[in-house]
Protein backbone atom coordinates (compact mmCIF):
# COMPACT_ATOMS: atom_id res chain seq x y z
CA UNK A 1 0.00 0.00 0.00
CA UNK A 2 1.41 3.54 -0.75
CA UNK A 3 0.93 6.17 1.57
CA UNK A 4 -0.96 8.15 -0.85
CA UNK A 5 -3.86 5.71 -0.29
CA UNK A 6 -3.89 5.67 3.53
CA UNK A 7 -3.88 9.55 3.90
CA UNK A 8 -6.58 10.16 1.53
CA UNK A 9 -8.76 7.27 3.11
CA UNK A 10 -8.05 9.41 6.31
CA UNK A 11 -8.86 12.67 4.37
CA UNK A 12 -12.48 11.09 3.85
CA UNK A 13 -12.86 10.10 7.39
CA UNK A 14 -11.88 13.19 8.33
CA UNK A 15 -14.62 14.83 6.35
CA UNK A 16 -16.98 13.10 8.10
CA UNK A 17 -15.71 14.15 11.18
CA UNK A 18 -16.16 17.37 10.31
CA UNK A 19 -19.88 17.26 9.03
CA UNK A 20 -20.37 15.66 12.02
CA UNK A 21 -18.96 18.21 14.15
CA UNK A 22 -21.25 20.98 12.19
CA UNK A 23 -24.09 19.20 12.97
CA UNK A 24 -23.50 18.80 16.77
CA UNK A 25 -22.51 22.64 16.85
CA UNK A 26 -25.76 23.03 15.20
CA UNK A 27 -27.86 20.82 17.62
CA UNK A 28 -26.80 22.63 20.16
CA UNK A 29 -26.97 26.54 18.86
CA UNK A 30 -29.53 26.76 16.65
CA UNK A 31 -31.29 23.45 15.76
CA UNK A 32 -35.38 23.93 16.41
CA UNK A 33 -36.32 21.15 19.08
CA UNK A 34 -38.69 19.91 17.04
CA UNK A 35 -35.50 18.69 14.63
CA UNK A 36 -34.49 16.51 17.31
CA UNK A 37 -35.68 12.91 16.06
CA UNK A 38 -34.61 13.79 12.55
CA UNK A 39 -31.11 15.00 13.24
CA UNK A 40 -30.63 11.94 15.68
CA UNK A 41 -31.47 9.99 12.22
CA UNK A 42 -28.95 12.10 10.17
CA UNK A 43 -26.17 11.79 12.69
CA UNK A 44 -26.53 8.29 13.27
CA UNK A 45 -26.39 7.55 9.75
CA UNK A 46 -23.14 9.60 9.25
CA UNK A 47 -21.10 8.51 12.22
CA UNK A 48 -22.11 4.56 10.80
CA UNK A 49 -19.89 5.45 7.09
CA UNK A 50 -17.86 7.22 9.98
CA UNK A 51 -17.00 4.70 12.02
CA UNK A 52 -17.43 1.79 9.42
CA UNK A 53 -14.74 3.92 7.35
CA UNK A 54 -12.59 3.70 10.66
CA UNK A 55 -12.14 0.28 11.21
CA UNK A 56 -12.29 -0.65 7.35
CA UNK A 57 -10.72 -2.29 4.76
CA UNK A 58 -8.46 0.37 3.79
CA UNK A 59 -7.16 0.99 7.41
CA UNK A 60 -6.93 -2.78 8.23
CA UNK A 61 -4.30 -3.59 5.03
CA UNK A 62 -3.15 -0.30 5.92
CA UNK A 63 -1.99 -1.12 9.62
CA UNK A 64 -1.04 -4.63 8.26
CA UNK A 65 1.62 -2.89 5.58
CA UNK A 66 2.77 -0.42 7.41
CA UNK A 67 3.64 -1.92 10.59
CA UNK A 68 6.43 -4.12 8.24
CA UNK A 69 6.89 -1.07 6.33
CA UNK A 70 7.42 1.87 8.16
CA UNK A 71 10.19 3.36 6.89
CA UNK A 72 7.59 3.92 4.02
CA UNK A 73 5.62 6.86 6.10
CA UNK A 74 6.52 10.21 6.19
CA UNK A 75 6.73 12.06 9.23
CA UNK A 76 2.66 13.15 9.03
CA UNK A 77 2.36 9.87 8.05
CA UNK A 78 4.22 8.19 10.92
CA UNK A 79 2.38 10.38 13.75
CA UNK A 80 -0.77 9.55 12.26
CA UNK A 81 -0.52 6.37 11.55
CA UNK A 82 0.35 5.54 15.42
CA UNK A 83 -2.67 7.07 16.00
CA UNK A 84 -4.89 4.81 13.60
CA UNK A 85 -3.14 1.96 15.23
CA UNK A 86 -4.65 2.68 18.26
CA UNK A 87 -8.07 3.92 17.36
CA UNK A 88 -8.23 0.35 15.48
CA UNK A 89 -7.06 -1.55 18.16
CA UNK A 90 -9.69 0.19 20.17
CA UNK A 91 -12.64 -0.28 18.14
CA UNK A 92 -12.25 -2.90 15.51
CA UNK A 93 -14.00 -5.39 17.26
CA UNK A 94 -16.97 -3.10 18.09
CA UNK A 95 -20.12 -4.46 16.20
CA UNK A 96 -21.23 -1.11 14.04
CA UNK A 97 -24.86 -1.81 14.72
CA UNK A 98 -23.83 -1.34 18.51
CA UNK A 99 -21.53 1.82 17.93
CA UNK A 100 -24.91 3.29 15.51
CA UNK A 101 -27.13 3.10 18.83
CA UNK A 102 -24.73 4.85 21.05
CA UNK A 103 -24.73 7.75 18.27
CA UNK A 104 -28.00 7.77 18.29
CA UNK A 105 -28.46 7.54 22.13
CA UNK A 106 -26.47 10.37 22.68
CA UNK A 107 -28.18 12.33 20.60
CA UNK A 108 -31.74 11.81 21.67
CA UNK A 109 -30.33 11.96 25.60
CA UNK A 110 -29.08 15.69 24.73
CA UNK A 111 -32.38 16.72 24.07
CA UNK A 112 -33.95 15.13 26.96
CA UNK A 113 -31.36 17.02 29.00
CA UNK A 114 -32.27 20.35 27.96
CA UNK A 115 -36.16 19.59 28.29
CA UNK A 116 -34.91 18.09 31.36
CA UNK A 117 -33.11 21.20 32.91
CA UNK A 118 -36.31 23.38 31.36
CA UNK A 119 -38.90 21.50 33.64
CA UNK A 120 -36.46 21.19 36.68
CA UNK A 121 -36.69 17.51 36.56
CA UNK A 122 -34.27 15.10 36.58
CA UNK A 123 -36.80 12.04 35.75
CA UNK A 124 -37.11 13.30 32.42
CA UNK A 125 -33.30 12.94 31.98
CA UNK A 126 -33.45 9.07 33.56
CA UNK A 127 -34.55 6.88 31.10
CA UNK A 128 -31.79 8.99 28.13
CA UNK A 129 -28.92 8.95 31.09
CA UNK A 130 -29.47 4.94 31.88
CA UNK A 131 -29.26 4.10 28.09
CA UNK A 132 -25.97 5.92 27.78
CA UNK A 133 -24.56 4.24 31.17
CA UNK A 134 -26.01 0.76 29.47
CA UNK A 135 -24.26 1.26 26.10
CA UNK A 136 -20.95 2.60 27.83
CA UNK A 137 -20.87 -0.61 29.90
CA UNK A 138 -21.33 -2.59 26.98
CA UNK A 139 -18.64 -1.19 25.12
CA UNK A 140 -15.88 -1.41 27.79
CA UNK A 141 -15.10 -4.84 27.05
CA UNK A 142 -14.44 -4.15 23.62
CA UNK A 143 -11.92 -1.46 24.30
CA UNK A 144 -10.62 -2.91 27.43
CA UNK A 145 -6.87 -3.16 26.97
CA UNK A 146 -5.33 -4.18 30.38
CA UNK A 147 -6.86 -1.45 32.92
CA UNK A 148 -7.39 -2.08 36.46
CA UNK A 149 -11.05 -1.04 36.34
CA UNK A 150 -13.72 -0.28 34.24
CA UNK A 151 -13.65 3.46 35.11
CA UNK A 152 -10.04 3.18 33.92
CA UNK A 153 -10.78 1.98 30.38
CA UNK A 154 -12.98 5.43 30.31
CA UNK A 155 -10.33 7.64 31.56
CA UNK A 156 -8.12 6.12 28.70
CA UNK A 157 -10.63 7.54 26.24
CA UNK A 158 -9.71 11.15 27.27
CA UNK A 159 -6.20 11.26 29.00
CA UNK A 160 -3.97 7.79 28.09
CA UNK A 161 -2.34 6.24 30.61
CA UNK A 162 -4.10 7.64 33.17
CA UNK A 163 -5.86 6.07 35.97
CA UNK A 164 -7.83 5.70 39.05
CA UNK A 165 -4.38 5.19 40.91
CA UNK A 166 -2.85 8.19 39.51
CA UNK A 167 -6.25 10.57 39.94
CA UNK A 168 -7.17 9.46 43.46
CA UNK A 169 -3.39 10.31 44.36
CA UNK A 170 -3.09 13.55 42.88
CA UNK A 171 -6.53 14.51 43.88
CA UNK A 172 -6.15 13.71 47.65
CA UNK A 173 -3.02 15.77 47.70
CA UNK A 174 -4.85 18.70 45.95
CA UNK A 175 -8.63 18.62 47.46
CA UNK A 176 -6.48 18.45 51.08
CA UNK A 177 -4.36 22.00 49.93
CA UNK A 178 -7.31 23.46 48.58
CA UNK A 179 -9.46 23.28 51.87
CA UNK A 180 -5.77 23.98 53.75
CA UNK A 181 -5.97 27.35 51.91
CA UNK A 182 -9.58 28.22 52.43
CA UNK A 183 -9.38 27.52 56.15
CA UNK A 184 -6.43 30.10 56.34
CA UNK A 185 -8.56 32.88 54.22
CA UNK A 186 -11.48 32.26 56.34
CA UNK A 187 -9.23 32.75 59.43
CA UNK A 188 -6.56 35.57 58.46
CA UNK A 189 -7.66 36.95 55.46
CA UNK A 190 -10.23 39.94 54.48
CA UNK A 191 -12.92 39.29 52.41
CA UNK A 192 -12.91 41.68 49.45
CA UNK A 193 -16.06 43.70 48.53
CA UNK A 194 -18.26 42.10 45.68
CA UNK A 195 -21.80 43.79 45.78
CA UNK A 196 -21.14 45.84 42.45
CA UNK A 197 -19.92 42.43 40.61
CA UNK A 198 -24.08 42.15 40.06
CA UNK A 199 -24.72 45.42 38.52
CA UNK A 200 -26.28 45.10 34.79
CA UNK A 201 -23.73 44.89 32.10
CA UNK A 202 -25.68 44.36 28.86
CA UNK A 203 -24.97 41.00 26.41
CA UNK A 204 -23.79 43.87 23.75
CA UNK A 205 -21.70 45.40 25.98
CA UNK A 206 -19.90 42.01 27.79
CA UNK A 207 -19.58 41.01 23.74
CA UNK A 208 -17.50 44.33 22.78
CA UNK A 209 -15.21 43.93 25.48
CA UNK A 210 -14.53 40.40 25.41
CA UNK A 211 -14.44 39.85 21.66
CA UNK A 212 -11.16 42.73 21.41
CA UNK A 213 -9.68 40.81 24.73
CA UNK A 214 -9.67 37.14 22.91
CA UNK A 215 -8.42 38.85 19.70
CA UNK A 216 -5.48 40.27 22.00
CA UNK A 217 -4.82 37.10 23.23
CA UNK A 218 -4.60 35.29 19.81
CA UNK A 219 -8.21 34.00 19.18
CA UNK A 220 -8.44 34.61 15.54
CA UNK A 221 -12.55 35.28 14.47
CA UNK A 222 -11.47 35.46 11.18
CA UNK A 223 -11.42 31.65 11.65
CA UNK A 224 -14.13 31.39 14.33
CA UNK A 225 -17.29 32.51 15.41
CA UNK A 226 -18.84 33.47 18.56
CA UNK A 227 -22.50 32.08 19.33
CA UNK A 228 -24.80 31.48 22.63
CA UNK A 229 -25.73 27.73 23.78
CA UNK A 230 -27.02 26.59 26.82
CA UNK A 231 -23.94 25.21 27.88
CA UNK A 232 -20.31 26.50 27.03
CA UNK A 233 -18.43 24.67 24.33
CA UNK A 234 -15.50 24.56 21.26
CA UNK A 235 -15.84 23.10 18.44
CA UNK A 236 -12.89 22.42 16.07
CA UNK A 237 -14.23 21.53 12.64
CA UNK A 238 -10.91 22.25 11.01
CA UNK A 239 -8.12 24.47 12.14
CA UNK A 240 -10.12 27.09 9.57
CA UNK A 241 -12.81 27.01 11.61
CA UNK A 242 -13.17 26.45 15.24
CA UNK A 243 -16.12 28.29 16.79
CA UNK A 244 -16.95 28.95 20.31
CA UNK A 245 -19.97 29.89 22.05
CA UNK A 246 -21.20 30.94 25.37
CA UNK A 247 -23.63 31.74 27.81
CA UNK A 248 -24.71 35.09 29.13
CA UNK A 249 -25.69 36.67 32.20
CA UNK A 250 -26.46 40.19 32.40
CA UNK A 251 -26.28 40.85 35.78
CA UNK A 252 -22.78 38.60 36.35
CA UNK A 253 -20.60 39.78 33.65
CA UNK A 254 -18.09 37.22 34.91
CA UNK A 255 -19.98 33.98 33.30
CA UNK A 256 -19.75 35.36 29.82
CA UNK A 257 -16.36 36.65 29.93
CA UNK A 258 -14.88 34.38 31.58
CA UNK A 259 -16.39 31.64 29.60
CA UNK A 260 -15.40 33.21 25.97
CA UNK A 261 -12.00 33.51 27.92
CA UNK A 262 -12.27 30.00 28.58
CA UNK A 263 -13.23 28.66 25.26
CA UNK A 264 -10.89 30.95 23.31
CA UNK A 265 -8.43 28.94 24.64
CA UNK A 266 -9.48 26.18 23.02
CA UNK A 267 -10.04 27.44 19.84
CA UNK A 268 -6.33 29.28 19.88
CA UNK A 269 -5.09 25.69 20.24
CA UNK A 270 -7.20 23.95 17.13
CA UNK A 271 -6.15 26.88 15.05
CA UNK A 272 -2.54 27.10 15.65
CA UNK A 273 -2.06 22.96 15.29
CA UNK A 274 0.92 22.83 12.76
CA UNK A 275 -1.09 22.59 8.86
CA UNK A 276 1.21 19.84 7.57
CA UNK A 277 -0.88 17.31 9.91
CA UNK A 278 -4.65 18.44 8.28
CA UNK A 279 -6.71 15.75 7.30
CA UNK A 280 -5.32 13.16 9.53
CA UNK A 281 -6.01 12.64 13.60
CA UNK A 282 -2.66 14.54 14.52
CA UNK A 283 -4.54 17.29 13.85
CA UNK A 284 -6.59 17.72 16.87
CA UNK A 285 -5.56 18.09 20.83
CA UNK A 286 -3.22 15.69 22.44
CA UNK A 287 -5.80 14.92 24.76
CA UNK A 288 -9.01 16.29 26.66
CA UNK A 289 -6.11 17.46 30.08
CA UNK A 290 -3.77 19.10 27.42
CA UNK A 291 -6.63 21.43 25.53
CA UNK A 292 -8.35 22.06 29.04
CA UNK A 293 -4.57 23.14 30.20
CA UNK A 294 -4.79 25.55 27.22
CA UNK A 295 -8.99 26.48 27.79
CA UNK A 296 -7.75 27.22 31.75
CA UNK A 297 -4.03 28.89 31.06
CA UNK A 298 -6.30 31.63 29.28
CA UNK A 299 -9.56 31.37 31.92
CA UNK A 300 -7.48 31.10 35.13
CA UNK A 301 -4.01 31.85 34.70
CA UNK A 302 -4.19 34.75 31.91
CA UNK A 303 -7.56 35.60 34.26
CA UNK A 304 -6.09 36.37 37.68
CA UNK A 305 -2.97 37.83 36.43
CA UNK A 306 -3.42 41.29 37.73
CA UNK A 307 -1.39 43.21 35.29
CA UNK A 308 -4.31 41.78 32.62
CA UNK A 309 -6.84 43.07 34.48
CA UNK A 310 -5.00 46.34 35.15
CA UNK A 311 -4.79 46.74 31.31
CA UNK A 312 -7.73 45.86 30.70
CA UNK A 313 -10.30 47.46 33.09
CA UNK A 314 -10.00 51.20 31.26
CA UNK A 315 -11.45 49.62 27.85
CA UNK A 316 -14.47 47.31 30.42
CA UNK A 317 -15.19 50.48 32.25
CA UNK A 318 -15.81 51.87 28.31
CA UNK A 319 -17.87 49.43 27.29
CA UNK A 320 -19.88 49.40 30.43
CA UNK A 321 -20.86 52.74 29.66
CA UNK A 322 -19.99 54.15 33.16
CA UNK A 323 -21.33 51.18 35.41
CA UNK A 324 -18.28 50.72 36.75
CA UNK A 325 -16.51 54.22 36.88
CA UNK A 326 -16.94 54.48 40.75
CA UNK A 327 -14.88 51.10 41.35
CA UNK A 328 -11.27 51.67 41.57
CA UNK A 329 -9.40 48.93 39.77
CA UNK A 330 -8.07 47.36 43.01
CA UNK A 331 -11.50 46.89 44.24
CA UNK A 332 -12.25 45.46 40.70
CA UNK A 333 -9.25 42.97 40.93
CA UNK A 334 -9.92 41.69 44.25
CA UNK A 335 -13.68 40.62 44.13
CA UNK A 336 -12.80 38.64 40.72
CA UNK A 337 -11.01 36.67 43.03
CA UNK A 338 -13.63 36.38 45.71
CA UNK A 339 -13.89 32.83 46.87
CA UNK A 340 -17.10 31.42 47.81
CA UNK A 341 -18.55 27.59 48.39
CA UNK A 342 -20.71 27.66 44.94
CA UNK A 343 -23.27 25.05 43.86
CA UNK A 344 -22.79 25.18 39.74
CA UNK A 345 -19.39 23.68 38.20
CA UNK A 346 -18.83 26.64 35.40
CA UNK A 347 -19.51 28.84 37.91
CA UNK A 348 -17.25 28.22 40.79
CA UNK A 349 -14.44 30.02 41.72
CA UNK A 350 -10.70 29.23 40.71
CA UNK A 351 -9.71 27.92 44.07
CA UNK A 352 -13.06 25.95 44.38
CA UNK A 353 -13.05 24.46 40.88
CA UNK A 354 -11.22 21.17 41.61
CA UNK A 355 -13.86 20.34 44.32
CA UNK A 356 -16.27 20.53 41.80
CA UNK A 357 -14.36 18.13 39.78
CA UNK A 358 -13.78 16.02 42.16
CA UNK A 359 -17.12 14.70 43.14
CA UNK A 360 -18.33 14.20 39.58
CA UNK A 361 -15.09 12.07 39.19
CA UNK A 362 -16.26 10.42 42.47
CA UNK A 363 -19.98 9.09 41.10
CA UNK A 364 -18.74 8.57 37.80
CA UNK A 365 -16.47 5.63 39.17
CA UNK A 366 -19.72 4.25 41.25
CA UNK A 367 -21.10 4.17 38.45
CA UNK A 368 -18.86 2.49 36.31
CA UNK A 369 -17.57 -0.17 39.33
CA UNK A 370 -21.31 -1.30 40.31
CA UNK A 371 -21.36 0.90 43.37
CA UNK A 372 -23.97 3.26 42.57
CA UNK A 373 -27.36 2.41 40.65
CA UNK A 374 -29.37 5.31 38.54
CA UNK A 375 -31.56 6.58 41.06
CA UNK A 376 -29.22 7.42 43.86
CA UNK A 377 -27.39 9.63 41.65
CA UNK A 378 -29.40 12.69 42.43
CA UNK A 379 -28.96 12.30 46.30
CA UNK A 380 -25.35 11.29 46.33
CA UNK A 381 -24.24 14.75 44.34
CA UNK A 382 -26.41 16.56 46.59
CA UNK A 383 -24.72 15.03 49.51
CA UNK A 384 -21.32 15.30 48.08
CA UNK A 385 -21.64 19.02 47.45
CA UNK A 386 -22.40 19.09 51.27
CA UNK A 387 -19.63 17.16 52.01
CA UNK A 388 -17.02 19.15 50.05
CA UNK A 389 -18.23 22.74 49.63
CA UNK A 390 -20.43 22.93 52.85
CA UNK A 391 -23.67 23.70 50.46
CA UNK A 392 -26.69 21.28 49.25
CA UNK A 393 -28.40 21.84 46.08
CA UNK A 394 -32.09 22.46 46.44
CA UNK A 395 -32.91 20.97 43.31
CA UNK A 396 -32.29 19.11 40.06
CA UNK A 397 -31.12 21.98 38.08
CA UNK A 398 -28.72 22.77 40.43
CA UNK A 399 -27.30 19.76 40.98
CA UNK A 400 -27.36 16.62 38.48
CA UNK A 401 -28.51 18.11 35.40
CA UNK A 402 -26.31 21.29 35.35
CA UNK A 403 -23.61 19.66 32.95
CA UNK A 404 -24.06 18.60 29.62
CA UNK A 405 -21.52 15.54 29.40
CA UNK A 406 -23.39 12.72 30.77
CA UNK A 407 -25.91 13.60 28.07
CA UNK A 408 -22.93 12.53 25.29
CA UNK A 409 -21.98 9.56 27.52
CA UNK A 410 -18.67 11.57 27.86
CA UNK A 411 -18.22 9.51 30.85
CA UNK A 412 -14.54 9.81 31.98
CA UNK A 413 -14.01 13.49 30.69
CA UNK A 414 -14.28 15.31 33.59
CA UNK A 415 -11.07 14.64 35.53
CA UNK A 416 -9.35 16.17 32.21
CA UNK A 417 -10.44 19.57 33.48
CA UNK A 418 -8.73 19.48 36.99
CA UNK A 419 -5.68 18.25 35.17
CA UNK A 420 -5.74 20.57 32.83
CA UNK A 421 -5.91 22.79 35.40
CA UNK A 422 -2.73 21.11 36.74
CA UNK A 423 -1.04 21.18 33.56
CA UNK A 424 -1.68 24.99 32.95
CA UNK A 425 0.12 25.92 36.45
CA UNK A 426 2.89 24.05 35.62
CA UNK A 427 3.42 25.24 31.77
CA UNK A 428 3.07 28.92 33.70
CA UNK A 429 6.11 27.75 35.93
CA UNK A 430 8.19 26.89 32.66
CA UNK A 431 7.25 30.02 30.95
CA UNK A 432 8.08 32.42 33.73
CA UNK A 433 11.25 30.54 33.84
CA UNK A 434 11.42 32.42 29.64
CA UNK A 435 9.28 35.10 29.95
CA UNK A 436 8.24 38.34 32.18
CA UNK A 437 5.07 37.66 31.42
CA UNK A 438 3.43 40.14 33.85
CA UNK A 439 5.45 42.81 32.06
CA UNK A 440 4.13 41.25 28.53
CA UNK A 441 0.79 40.99 30.06
CA UNK A 442 0.76 44.82 31.04
CA UNK A 443 1.92 45.70 27.41
CA UNK A 444 -0.25 46.29 24.58
CA UNK A 445 1.17 42.88 22.83
CA UNK A 446 0.78 39.43 24.04
CA UNK A 447 2.02 37.33 21.44
CA UNK A 448 5.17 36.57 23.15
CA UNK A 449 3.07 34.30 25.23
CA UNK A 450 0.75 32.89 22.69
CA UNK A 451 4.29 31.86 20.71
CA UNK A 452 5.62 30.15 23.73
CA UNK A 453 2.29 27.89 24.22
CA UNK A 454 2.20 27.73 20.30
CA UNK A 455 5.49 26.24 20.35
CA UNK A 456 5.73 24.31 22.91
CA UNK A 457 2.28 22.76 22.97
CA UNK A 458 -0.04 23.84 19.96
CA UNK A 459 2.02 22.69 16.79
CA UNK A 460 2.23 19.39 17.71
CA UNK A 461 -1.61 18.24 17.89
CA UNK A 462 -1.77 14.60 18.73
CA UNK A 463 1.62 13.75 17.15
CA UNK A 464 2.80 13.38 20.70
CA UNK A 465 1.19 12.08 24.18
CA UNK A 466 0.39 14.12 26.96
CA UNK A 467 3.19 12.82 28.98
CA UNK A 468 5.52 13.94 26.16
CA UNK A 469 4.43 16.84 26.20
CA UNK A 470 4.37 18.09 29.71
CA UNK A 471 7.84 16.76 29.99
CA UNK A 472 9.25 18.56 26.94
CA UNK A 473 7.48 21.86 27.82
CA UNK A 474 8.25 21.55 31.57
CA UNK A 475 11.26 19.61 32.22
CA UNK A 476 9.01 16.84 34.55
CA UNK A 477 6.17 15.00 34.41
CA UNK A 478 2.56 15.89 36.32
CA UNK A 479 3.02 17.73 39.62
CA UNK A 480 0.50 19.22 41.50
CA UNK A 481 2.09 21.41 43.87
CA UNK A 482 2.64 24.25 41.24
CA UNK A 483 -1.12 24.38 41.36
CA UNK A 484 -0.93 24.86 45.25
CA UNK A 485 1.22 27.13 45.17
CA UNK A 486 -0.13 29.14 42.74
CA UNK A 487 -2.98 29.36 44.34
CA UNK A 488 -1.58 30.29 47.51
CA UNK A 489 -0.22 33.60 45.80
CA UNK A 490 -3.11 34.78 44.32
CA UNK A 491 -5.24 33.98 46.95
CA UNK A 492 -3.41 35.20 49.78
CA UNK A 493 -2.09 38.39 48.05
CA UNK A 494 -6.04 39.08 47.21
CA UNK A 495 -7.15 38.21 50.76
CA UNK A 496 -4.25 39.82 51.78
CA UNK A 497 -2.87 37.01 54.12
CA UNK A 498 0.97 37.93 55.26
CA UNK A 499 3.09 34.68 53.85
Amino acid sequence: MKEQTFLQELKEIDLLQQSLAILEWDSQTGMPDQASDYRSEVTSYLYGKYFEKKVGPVISEAITYFDVHPEELSEVGTAAFRLVKEEYELNHAVPNELMTAYSKATSKAHSAWQNAREKNDFSIFRDALAENIRLTKELIPYWRKDEATDYDVLLNQYEPNMTTAILDQVFGEVRDGILAIRQTLSEKGTVPRTDFLKRTMTEAQQRKFIVKVIADLGYDMTKGRLDNTVHPFATGINHRDVRITTRWNENDFSMGVFGVIHEAGHGMYEQNIDEKFEYTPAHEGASMGIHESQSLFNEIIIGSNRHFWEKQYPYFQECAEGTFDDISFDEFYRALKYTQASLIRIEADSLTYVLHIIIRYELEKMIFNGEVSIDELPQLWQDKYEEYLGIRPENDLEGILQDVHWSGASFGYFPSYALGYMYAAQLFHAMQRELDVDAILASDDYTPIQQWLTSHIHVFGASKKPNELILDATGEALNPTYLLDYLRTIYFDVYQVSQ
